[in-house]
């Protein structure tokens, strides 16, 4: 009742938008059909379509593969946003649903899911530890176990710019923070967005110190050259 009564006070409306969505669903029926999917093939090193260059931007970096159902742009990169800036959370099963019914054969199998710890002052400043409920939203879905094995001491530096810059950035400010200091077997890391894939090396990093035989990257989106 409570519900209803909202939202004939305040309808909901599309967090791209703003005009009225289908019952339950986040996205007009506009802004679904532009979502920016990935489609074709991907190189399962990067994520990014093939060819991915002359040089693989995942070739020096700690995590097996990489993969993403969106582009980071249009609709998608609005849900990311939503999420991480304004709070949404109920976007995070919208997404993680994505995720689990797009996702390549056998990626997602026999793994732990780990979310990528996100900086401290920006996660309190934002109030919403966003991977940490994309990776809940994923392991609801699919069934697998969810582990936040991985802390990060805050940044001192400002906006990460440039790959080589951002590794060098980013690297020794995550480790294991479990108590045992060991990491699951095969682990499926999971952030909102893949950029540079700085991050999401460091976290490889740490974690095939502790132990990680396979660790595969997944994010909702890539940011595309």
């Amino acid at each position: 009742m409570l519900r209803s009564l909202l939202g004939l006070l305040a309808p909901p409306a599309c967090v791209v938008c703003r005009r009225p969505p289908p019952p339950g669903d986040p996205l007009c029926r506009s802004c679904r059909a532009a979502l920016p999917w990935l489609a074709g093939a991907l190189c399962p090193a990067c994520g990014l379509p093939r060819p991915c260059g002359r040089r693989c931007p995942a070739a020096r970096l700690a995590f097996d593969r990489a993969w993403a159902p969106m582009a980071y742009d249009g609709p998608a990169k609005a849900l990311v946003v939503a999420l991480k800036e304004r709070g949404a959370l109920p976007l995070a099963d919208v997404m993680a649903a994505q995720i689990a019914a797009t996702a390549p054969a056998g990626l997602l199998a026999g793994a732990t899911i780990v979310p990528v710890p996100g900086d401290p002052l920006r996660r309190r400043l934002r109030g919403v530890d966003h991977a940490g409920r994309l990776a809940g939203a994923l392991g609801a879905r699919t069934g697998l176990p969810v582990v936040a094995a991985l802390r990060r001491r805050p940044s001192r530096s400002g906006r990460q710019a440039g790959a080589r810059r951002a590794v060098r950035l980013v690297e020794g400010r995550i480790a294991v923070g479990l108590r045992t200091a060991s990491a699951p077997g095969c682990v499926v890391l999971v952030d909102d967005v893949h950029t540079t894939g700085a991050t999401l090396h460091a976290c490889a990093v740490a974690l095939r110190a502790a132990g990680a035989r396979e660790i595969r990257a997944v994010t909702y989106a890539r940011t595309l050259p």
